[in-house]
């Protein structure tokens, strides 16, 4: 039995595509990261964003955001995948620090606290201190 790591990856699609076609390889990637013993934890489509730089002659991508616990010996074979996938523009896979996600996770909900707070105070004219 190998451990279990938690892992975050973030990959770039080629944002030409159309979106069932976007929707295809996010469930090739997400089945193929089933397949080889991972449980995915979140997965965020922050959709198409102008790049900074071009890669391979795009200006454009679809961004999509997964983190996931998976044995250590899966992550060369995600690597190779994407590799081999044709639509992928970049990914970058990192282990993630279970402390980070949690800080992660308390500072959306402090945000999401401030945003509706900020809400109230504009529809009531009250400023916010």
């Amino acid at each position: 039995m190998s451990v279990r790591r938690l892992y975050e990856t973030t990959y770039i699609l080629n944002a030409a595509l159309e979106d069932p076609d976007i929707e295809v390889i996010i469930k090739r990637v997400n089945d193929f990261l089933e397949e080889n013993g991972a449980q995915l934890v979140e997965l965020n489509k922050m959709g198409r964003r102008r790049l900074a730089y071009p890669i391979k002659k795009k200006y454009n991508g679809f961004y999509v955001y997964t983190a996931f616990e998976a044995p250590a010996e899966s992550l060369p074979l995600l690597e190779k995948f994407f590799l081999l996938e044709e639509g992928v523009l970049r990914c970058l896979s990192l282990q993630l620090d279970p402390k980070l996600r949690e800080f992660r996770k308390t500072r959306a909900e402090a945000q999401a606290i401030r945003a509706i707070a900020m809400a109230e105070a504009a529809r009531t004219g009250m400023p916010l201190l």
